[in-house]
């Protein structure tokens, strides 16, 4: 039954990703992304990694697209929809069979290292999914952590200072 249903989600996944690349007009190709992620939100769920799967919803499935749905429209690209040309379709489908070419070479030539880790799958479900990665965020990587945030508080910023436009 789990084999079945990882199909049919897989099997979305794909011609969801398919409708990403295809589709002409800007605002369906977000929809199908979106699409994308809940799919992969499902596998998580799948790998029994529940804190993965809601942050794939909460931070890609719906910020992060609600920011490129609105940058889609405010720039109101679909004027610029018709302009493909032959040579970038070819090129990008060059750099794409490259990287497949690549990616299946790395995958046959290479093999696991068979290490174990220091978190068991039974510790990981007496303690849980969410309480490892706070410990885990807030001491081994915090400086880490805190450097992103600085970051993005930059880039919220400049993102402002970029579209005011008298300050």
């Amino acid at each position: 039954m789990e084999t079945f249903f990882f199909m049919i989600v897989a099997a979305v996944a794909i011609l969801a990703s398919i409708l990403v690349i295809t589709c002409k007009n800007p605002i369906n190709s977000a929809l199908s992304l979106i699409l994308t992620f809940f799919c992969l939100a499902t596998f998580y769920v799948m790998l029994d990694a529940p804190f993965m799967a809601a942050i794939q919803v909460i931070v890609y499935a719906g910020a992060i697209m609600v920011l490129i749905v609105f940058v889609i429209m405010l720039l109101n690209l679909r004027t610029e929809t018709g302009r493909r040309t032959k040579h970038t379709v070819l090129i990008g489908s060059l750099v794409g069979i490259f990287s497949l070419i690549q990616l299946v070479y790395i995958f046959k030539h290479s093999s696991l290292t068979g290490s174990k880790g220091v978190l068991t799958p039974e510790l990981i479900h007496k303690v849980g999914n969410t309480e490892i990665i706070g410990k885990a965020l807030y001491t081994d990587f915090l400086l880490p952590f805190e450097l992103t945030s600085i970051l993005l508080l930059v880039a919220i910023i400049g993102a402002v200072i970029l579209t005011k436009k008298k300050i």
